[in-house]
C-alpha cells in the first residue's frame, strides 16, 4: 500500500528506512547454552524478536505486537564468547502492520575477525493503541535500492502469507462441512 492508496484520515507521513532501524549486542554466555554447548536457537529468537519489536515500535510511534515470525533462519551455530549482533529494519507496512526483517551476526568477542551472518528471520508486527486495537502506521519509504528490493520481497511474502491462511482455512472449513473433526 502506498500513502496514495490510503483514505484521507490514514494519510500520515511516511518514515524513511533508517528511521527506525536498529542493532542490538549481546555477548553470549554459558547460561545461554542447549546440550550441544552452542548458544540455544529460544535464546536467539527472543533477541530477534526484542530487536524487531523496538524497531516495530520506533517506526509506529508506539506499541506494537509480534503477530508472526517467518523464516527464521539458522545458518551457522552460535558459541558461548561470540558477541551477538542483531540488526533489524522496517521492511513494508500495511494499514497496522509492519514486517521486520532481521539479520543476526557473530564475531568472536576478543578476536578482531569480521562478523558473520549466522541467521536471519522475518517478523510481523501489529501497531496497537492503549486498548489492544490496531492502529495506523506510518508508510516505510524505503531509502536504497536494497531498501526497495527488501520492500518487494516483503510484499511477496505477504502474498504468500496471506494465501496459506485463506488455504487453511478453506481446507478446515470443508473438512467441518464433511463432519470431519480435526
Amino acid at each position: 500500500m502506498t500513502i496514495q492508496d490510503r483514505s484521507p484520515e490514514q494519510q500520515i507521513a511516511g518514515k524513511p528506512t533508517s528511521a527506525a532501524r536498529t542493532t542490538l549486542s549481546h555477548i553470549m554466555t554459558g547460561s545461554d547454552t542447549n546440550l550441544l554447548g552452542t548458544v540455544h536457537g529460544g535464546v536467539i529468537m527472543k533477541l530477534v524478536d526484542d530487536v524487531a519489536g523496538a524497531v516495530a515500535g520506533r517506526h509506529s510511534g508506539g506499541p506494537a505486537v509480534t503477530a508472526s515470525m517467518d523464516e527464521m533462519a539458522f545458518l551457522e551455530p552460535v558459541r558461548v564468547g561470540d558477541l551477538v549482533h542483531v540488526k533489524a529494519q522496517v521492511n513494508w507496512t500495511g494499514r497496522s502492520s509492519m514486517e521486520v526483517g532481521v539479520r543476526v551476526l557473530a564475531e568472536r568477542w576478543n578476536e578482531s575477525t569480521p562478523a558473520v551472518q549466522v541467521g536471519s528471520a522475518y517478523l510481523v508486527f501489529a501497531a496497537v493503541d492503549e486498548n489492544g486495537k490496531p492502529r495506523t502506521v506510518p508508510p516505510v519509504l524505503p531509502e536504497t535500492e536494497k531498501d526497495r528490493r527488501r520492500y518487494q520481497e516483503a510484499q511477496i511474502r505477504r502474498t504468500h502469507r496471506l494465501a496459506r491462511r485463506r488455504a487453511i482455512k478453506e481446507l478446515r472449513d470443508a473438512r467441518a462441512a464433511e463432519g470431519i473433526e480435526d
